[in-house]
């Protein structure tokens, strides 16, 4: 929602890509070669082995946002990627990644720590590399299920309240304080924005990273509408044309965000 930016939903790469920091080599596992006799074995050719075993029987679905911790290996022991050597976990959707992570990840549950042994056809298909079979260790932090499109994406609800502006809004979730933010501050927030039609065009829940921002730099409806919130409130507006990009590029039209205020910097 900047104003010099054009709004994209942020498309997770593989993860297994050569790195260009410098990572701490994590010693290759001793079956690193081939799948063990006792790893099991899916129809596509994916093979894994629980390592750790996880809580709970909830797998994560293909279209979910998950955290992972991870290292991986070409089958000679040579570590070509590691969030554990980088020392942060990364969170991606699911289906957004190589064949094998998205059809290994969804066998896991929270805290299971497993290793997979994923041929080149569910890998990079020797098309890139690393190339050939890639072995990874993957522990399942998280899984939550992606921003869905609000079942009022298309108008605001009869309960929203409306500005003289013609901005709407509803608060989805009370916040904590009484401290509303004041155009010239910064402010830290999660969001997703979708279209009138329900297609998502940016989210910061997507991209893992929630984002600060001058709040006297972003659209008008953001502007008015983040002032009205309190920390930790998550707020549902419906912002017209003239207060966000006022037909002058996409997305067009009436835009609707979810915005959580985490902190008022």
């Amino acid at each position: 929602m900047l104003k010099a930016a054009t709004l994209a939903l942020v498309l997770v790469a593989a993860l297994a890509s050569a790195q260009t920091r410098t990572l701490k080599a994590i010693p290759a596992p001793a079956d690193v070669a081939a799948a063990p006799a006792d790893a099991a074995k899916t129809a596509s050719g994916l093979a894994s082995k629980v390592i750790e075993p996880g809580t709970g029987n909830t797998h994560p679905a293909k279209t979910d946002l998950v955290t992972v911790d991870y290292t991986g290996w070409t089958t000679d022991g040579k570590m070509f990627d590691s969030s554990v050597s980088g020392g942060k976990p990364v969170c991606f959707p699911l289906d957004r990644v190589i064949a094998g992570w998205t059809e290994g990840v969804q066998l896991m549950v929270d805290g299971e720590k497993r290793r997979f042994w994923i041929p080149e056809a569910l890998a990079y298909q020797g098309k890139r590399e690393p190339k050939g079979m890639l072995v990874f260790d993957v522990k399942l932090i998280s899984s939550t299920e992606l921003p869905k499109a609000p079942a009022d994406v298309k108008a605001a609800p009869s309960d929203s309240k409306k500005t003289s502006s013609g901005l709407a809004y509803k608060v989805m979730k009370p916040g904590v304080g009484a401290r509303r933010p004041r155009s010239s501050d910064k402010v830290t927030v999660h969001y997703s924005g979708w279209t009138t039609d329900g297609k998502m065009f940016d989210s910061s829940v997507v991209r893992c990273a929630p984002i600060e921002f001058p709040l006297d730099q972003v659209i008008a409806g953001w502007t008015e509408g983040v002032a009205l919130m309190v920390e930790g409130e998550k707020t549902r507006f419906w912002i017209p044309q003239q207060l966000a990009y006022k037909g002058q590029s996409a997305p067009y039209g009436t835009l609707v965000f979810d915005v959580e205020l985490i902190k008022i910097n």
